[in-house]
């Protein structure tokens, strides 16, 4: 009669941990750098694991074209983005063991 309500406490409890695993690798996330750059070099972008810029730096010979440096910052904060966003899938898919939930995605920040 109540076998039910053993495999709902088991989903209860498997939540839990879930969310509890979930909090943690957030609270990871922000200690985690990821380094892109664009021009050979020239500019390099750090974001932390969630996305958020850290630290840009820009080699000096890169300020001589406005145009070409605004192109070098964006390429090189997107491909700095784009390691925390696959190392980002990866943790989730290993810890979800795969399954596409709701509201996962918003643990990436902006994207």
């Amino acid at each position: 009669m109540f076998g039910g309500l053993g495999n709902l406490t088991n989903l209860l409890k498997s939540a839990k941990e879930l969310q509890k695993q979930m909090a943690d690798l957030q609270a990871d996330l922000t200690n985690r750098r990821y380094e892109g750059d664009a021009g050979a070099g020239m500019v390099r972008a750090t974001v932390d694991g969630r996305g958020s810029l850290i630290d840009i730096r820009i080699d000096p010979q890169a300020t001589k074209d406005v145009e070409l440096l605004e192109d070098l910052v964006k390429a090189a904060v997107g491909a700095a983005s784009g390691k925390a966003q696959e190392e980002m899938k990866r943790e989730l898919t290993a810890l979800t063991g795969g399954l596409e939930l709701p509201g996962l995605s918003g643990l990436m920040g902006p994207g």
